[in-house]
Protein backbone atom coordinates (compact mmCIF):
# COMPACT_ATOMS: atom_id res chain seq x y z
CA UNK A 1 0.00 0.00 0.00
CA UNK A 2 1.15 3.29 -0.98
CA UNK A 3 0.58 6.67 1.05
CA UNK A 4 -0.51 5.37 4.26
CA UNK A 5 -2.71 7.46 6.13
CA UNK A 6 -4.17 6.46 9.63
CA UNK A 7 -7.99 7.84 10.91
CA UNK A 8 -8.45 10.59 13.06
CA UNK A 9 -9.01 10.32 16.53
CA UNK A 10 -10.78 12.48 18.57
CA UNK A 11 -11.00 12.80 22.47
CA UNK A 12 -12.38 16.02 24.53
CA UNK A 13 -10.56 18.48 22.44
CA UNK A 14 -12.30 20.82 20.72
CA UNK A 15 -10.54 20.64 17.74
CA UNK A 16 -8.87 17.83 16.60
CA UNK A 17 -6.16 16.71 13.86
CA UNK A 18 -5.94 12.98 12.53
CA UNK A 19 -4.08 10.71 14.64
CA UNK A 20 -3.06 7.20 14.67
CA UNK A 21 -1.01 4.62 13.07
CA UNK A 22 1.11 1.50 14.04
CA UNK A 23 1.30 1.46 18.16
CA UNK A 24 4.12 2.61 19.50
CA UNK A 25 6.82 0.39 21.68
CA UNK A 26 7.88 3.14 23.42
CA UNK A 27 5.83 5.90 25.74
CA UNK A 28 7.24 8.64 24.09
CA UNK A 29 4.56 11.77 24.06
CA UNK A 30 7.35 13.54 21.71
CA UNK A 31 7.06 10.60 18.72
CA UNK A 32 3.60 10.42 19.61
CA UNK A 33 2.67 13.98 18.97
CA UNK A 34 4.81 13.46 15.80
CA UNK A 35 3.64 10.83 14.16
CA UNK A 36 -0.14 12.38 14.59
CA UNK A 37 1.03 15.55 12.90
CA UNK A 38 2.44 13.49 10.34
CA UNK A 39 -0.62 11.15 9.61
CA UNK A 40 -2.66 14.87 9.65
CA UNK A 41 -1.93 15.35 6.60
CA UNK A 42 -0.99 14.94 2.70
CA UNK A 43 0.59 16.84 0.37
CA UNK A 44 -0.38 17.52 -3.34
CA UNK A 45 1.26 19.82 -5.73
CA UNK A 46 3.76 21.18 -3.28
CA UNK A 47 0.78 22.21 -0.75
CA UNK A 48 -0.24 20.72 2.56
CA UNK A 49 -3.11 19.23 3.15
CA UNK A 50 -5.12 18.67 6.98
CA UNK A 51 -8.38 17.94 8.11
CA UNK A 52 -9.88 18.67 11.51
CA UNK A 53 -13.29 18.52 13.64
CA UNK A 54 -14.77 21.14 15.61
CA UNK A 55 -16.97 19.85 18.30
CA UNK A 56 -19.75 23.13 17.69
CA UNK A 57 -22.34 21.25 20.44
CA UNK A 58 -20.60 19.53 23.41
CA UNK A 59 -21.88 16.81 25.24
CA UNK A 60 -24.30 16.55 27.02
CA UNK A 61 -26.06 17.91 24.46
CA UNK A 62 -26.09 15.93 20.92
CA UNK A 63 -22.43 16.78 20.40
CA UNK A 64 -22.32 18.38 16.59
CA UNK A 65 -18.54 17.77 14.64
CA UNK A 66 -17.73 19.90 11.63
CA UNK A 67 -15.53 18.40 9.34
CA UNK A 68 -12.91 20.52 7.18
CA UNK A 69 -10.30 20.14 5.31
CA UNK A 70 -7.80 23.06 5.22
CA UNK A 71 -4.62 24.07 2.73
CA UNK A 72 -2.02 25.53 4.85
CA UNK A 73 -0.10 28.63 3.45
CA UNK A 74 3.65 28.17 2.75
CA UNK A 75 6.71 28.93 0.71
CA UNK A 76 6.02 26.05 -1.39
CA UNK A 77 2.40 26.12 -2.12
CA UNK A 78 1.58 28.15 -4.99
CA UNK A 79 -1.78 29.20 -3.65
CA UNK A 80 -3.23 30.45 -0.38
CA UNK A 81 -4.52 29.26 2.93
CA UNK A 82 -7.84 28.00 1.95
CA UNK A 83 -10.71 25.69 3.84
CA UNK A 84 -13.36 23.32 2.63
CA UNK A 85 -16.45 22.52 4.83
CA UNK A 86 -16.86 18.32 4.87
CA UNK A 87 -20.26 17.31 6.22
CA UNK A 88 -21.02 17.38 9.96
CA UNK A 89 -21.63 14.55 12.32
CA UNK A 90 -24.18 14.17 15.12
CA UNK A 91 -24.00 12.04 18.32
CA UNK A 92 -21.95 11.00 21.13
CA UNK A 93 -19.75 9.26 18.92
CA UNK A 94 -16.86 11.36 17.02
CA UNK A 95 -16.72 10.81 13.81
CA UNK A 96 -12.99 9.58 11.73
CA UNK A 97 -11.81 11.47 8.93
CA UNK A 98 -8.50 10.85 6.89
CA UNK A 99 -6.60 12.25 4.05
CA UNK A 100 -4.35 10.89 1.73
CA UNK A 101 -3.29 12.87 -1.71
CA UNK A 102 -0.58 13.21 -4.74
CA UNK A 103 -0.13 15.25 -7.71
CA UNK A 104 -3.69 14.14 -9.23
CA UNK A 105 -5.51 15.40 -5.87
CA UNK A 106 -6.53 15.15 -2.93
CA UNK A 107 -8.73 12.36 -1.17
CA UNK A 108 -10.83 12.81 2.03
CA UNK A 109 -12.53 9.52 3.45
CA UNK A 110 -14.83 10.28 6.65
CA UNK A 111 -17.67 8.08 8.36
CA UNK A 112 -20.31 10.76 9.43
CA UNK A 113 -23.66 10.29 11.70
CA UNK A 114 -26.27 12.36 9.65
CA UNK A 115 -28.98 13.30 11.98
CA UNK A 116 -28.99 13.59 15.72
CA UNK A 117 -31.78 11.15 15.77
CA UNK A 118 -32.65 7.20 14.96
CA UNK A 119 -30.53 4.27 14.73
CA UNK A 120 -26.57 3.89 14.88
CA UNK A 121 -25.85 3.83 11.42
CA UNK A 122 -23.30 5.81 9.76
CA UNK A 123 -22.91 7.29 6.41
CA UNK A 124 -19.23 6.55 4.32
CA UNK A 125 -18.06 9.45 2.47
CA UNK A 126 -14.46 9.90 -0.24
CA UNK A 127 -14.12 12.78 -1.86
CA UNK A 128 -11.98 13.74 -4.34
CA UNK A 129 -10.85 17.43 -4.28
CA UNK A 130 -9.02 19.67 -6.63
CA UNK A 131 -5.78 21.12 -4.64
CA UNK A 132 -5.81 24.31 -6.48
CA UNK A 133 -9.58 25.38 -6.32
CA UNK A 134 -10.21 23.44 -3.95
CA UNK A 135 -13.93 22.32 -4.54
CA UNK A 136 -14.97 18.67 -4.69
CA UNK A 137 -14.39 17.16 -8.16
CA UNK A 138 -16.12 13.63 -6.88
CA UNK A 139 -18.39 12.67 -4.02
CA UNK A 140 -18.91 8.89 -3.37
CA UNK A 141 -21.16 7.65 -0.54
CA UNK A 142 -22.03 4.10 1.38
CA UNK A 143 -24.69 3.46 4.19
CA UNK A 144 -23.85 1.09 7.05
CA UNK A 145 -26.50 -0.66 8.64
CA UNK A 146 -24.91 0.11 11.87
CA UNK A 147 -21.70 1.44 13.65
CA UNK A 148 -18.47 2.31 11.22
CA UNK A 149 -15.13 3.88 11.44
CA UNK A 150 -12.18 3.94 8.87
CA UNK A 151 -8.86 3.28 10.20
CA UNK A 152 -7.28 4.16 7.15
CA UNK A 153 -6.97 5.53 3.61
CA UNK A 154 -4.40 4.98 1.02
CA UNK A 155 -3.38 5.59 -2.72
CA UNK A 156 -1.81 2.28 -3.78
CA UNK A 157 1.29 2.42 -5.99
CA UNK A 158 -0.03 2.75 -8.99
CA UNK A 159 -1.05 6.70 -8.14
CA UNK A 160 -4.76 5.98 -9.01
CA UNK A 161 -6.35 3.33 -6.59
CA UNK A 162 -7.92 4.64 -3.25
CA UNK A 163 -7.97 2.03 -0.42
CA UNK A 164 -9.54 2.20 2.95
CA UNK A 165 -9.49 0.37 5.81
CA UNK A 166 -12.16 0.40 8.55
CA UNK A 167 -14.13 -1.33 11.25
CA UNK A 168 -17.62 -1.81 12.13
CA UNK A 169 -21.03 -3.66 13.18
CA UNK A 170 -23.80 -4.78 10.87
CA UNK A 171 -23.48 -4.24 7.27
CA UNK A 172 -22.17 -1.71 4.53
CA UNK A 173 -24.07 -1.36 1.46
CA UNK A 174 -23.37 -4.02 -1.37
CA UNK A 175 -20.33 -5.68 0.79
CA UNK A 176 -19.04 -8.69 0.19
CA UNK A 177 -17.12 -11.32 2.15
CA UNK A 178 -17.82 -11.54 6.43
CA UNK A 179 -16.59 -10.34 9.14
CA UNK A 180 -15.92 -6.98 11.41
CA UNK A 181 -13.28 -5.40 9.48
CA UNK A 182 -13.38 -3.92 5.38
CA UNK A 183 -11.68 -3.00 2.74
CA UNK A 184 -13.30 -0.30 0.48
CA UNK A 185 -11.58 0.20 -3.16
CA UNK A 186 -12.07 2.55 -5.56
CA UNK A 187 -9.77 1.68 -8.99
CA UNK A 188 -8.90 5.36 -10.97
CA UNK A 189 -10.19 7.08 -8.16
CA UNK A 190 -9.12 10.71 -9.77
CA UNK A 191 -9.68 9.78 -12.83
CA UNK A 192 -13.12 8.23 -13.20
CA UNK A 193 -16.69 7.93 -11.53
CA UNK A 194 -15.95 3.83 -11.40
CA UNK A 195 -18.06 2.68 -7.57
CA UNK A 196 -16.24 1.41 -4.99
CA UNK A 197 -16.02 -1.90 -3.86
CA UNK A 198 -16.39 -3.43 0.02
CA UNK A 199 -15.35 -6.30 1.27
CA UNK A 200 -15.83 -7.32 4.72
CA UNK A 201 -12.89 -10.09 6.56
Amino acid sequence: MGLFKRAVCFGAMSVLPACGGAALEGGSDAVLAAQESALATATSRGCSFEVTAAVVTPPPAPAVYNLTLRRLASSTCAWPAASLALPSSYGSSAPSVLVAANELGVAVGYAVKGSSSGGPYRTLGFSHVDPESMAIVRNAGLLSSNTVSLTSVAIDLDGTTLKSYGIKSGTIAGETGSGGEFVVSFPDFFTSTTPGTVVAF
